[in-house]
């Protein structure tokens, strides 16, 4: 397929063309945000509804044993290793995804998660950083956390699309988004928006029957498993979005500051050589 014009765009237009993308490769997309995403959700399952209940022994802690305790840390420690994981392979395959439809090249689901893997420790260490970033900026205010938010949005384009190391990601991320703070602003409101609104119409409904013990305390297991999918579905559907929009935002930035267009039509090969600049501001 032939790749997308390569032009600045306004705030509509970085709107317009995500949900233009999301529209017509919606299986690729859903694909790659899902198939990680349901190894989490088989686990949780699992643990719900065969290895133990939490609601069946609320109010009992005094009675568990050092077992029991074990067991479910053990259990609690997998889920979040997986869960780490999933994420992991979902945000970065979706991104490099976009990347090569953005640039007119095609892929598949399954060489969007198998080339990931050689970038599994750089977008980790990305994650780790723009977490302890935000989360140092908001202990001055919640302002500050959502503007440093703001300003790390396109680290991860920035790490694999370029092969930069986390540190550099997060001072390219910055310097990218000098002056278009506030239009990152908008994406992750976005994101936020769609989210809760996805959430509300597939996970809530059985939260509130979990909540009123719909059918007596033996439904609660099976509620809390509906709540479980609901949440799953909600962010199979919704994370792809923000990570579109994301990638869009990411190439218009250098569209701007870079003429990225220029380069690219000049050399198609443009794109995975960028500037190793001096100038790029460092934040950590």
């Amino acid at each position: 397929m032939n790749g997308l014009d390569l032009r600045p765009l306004s705030l509509g237009d970085i709107l317009d063309r995500t949900f233009s993308l999301y529209r017509r490769h919606f299986l690729l997309f859903v694909g790659i945000a899902g198939i990680p995403q349901l190894l989490v959700l088989v686990f949780s399952l699992a643990r719900i509804l065969f290895l133990w209940n939490p609601l069946d022994r609320l109010g009992t802690l005094g009675t568990l044993g050092t077992g029991d305790l074990g067991t479910g840390f053990l259990l609690l420690l997998v889920t979040l290793v997986i869960a780490v994981c999933a994420y992991l392979y979902s945000q970065g395959g979706t991104m490099l995804a976009i990347s090569e439809l953005y640039l007119g090249r095609t892929t598949t689901i399954a060489e969007s998660l198998r080339n990931i893997s050689d970038d599994i420790w750089s977008l980790l260490g990305v994650t780790i950083l723009s977490g302890l970033a935000i989360f140092g900026a908001a202990l001055l205010l919640i302002v500050p956390g959502i503007y440093v938010a703001c300003r790390l949005l396109v680290s991860v384009p920035a790490a694999l699309i370029e092969k930069r190391s986390p540190r550099e990601a997060l001072s390219r991320s910055f310097g990218l988004t000098k002056d278009s703070a506030g239009r990152a602003f908008v994406i992750l409101v976005l994101s936020v928006v769609l989210t809760y609104a996805a959430q509300g119409l597939l996970a809530i409904p059985a939260s509130i029957a979990l909540a009123a013990q719909v059918g007596g305390s033996g439904m609660a297991r099976y509620w809390l498993a509906l709540t479980q999918v609901g949440s799953s579905i909600a962010s199979i559907l919704v994370t792809p979005i923000l990570l579109i929009a994301t990638a869009v935002f990411y190439f218009d930035l250098r569209v701007r500051k870079e003429g990225f267009d220029l380069q690219f039509m000049m050399d198609p090969d443009a794109a995975q050589r960028v500037p190793r600049s001096s100038d790029i501001p460092s934040i950590l």
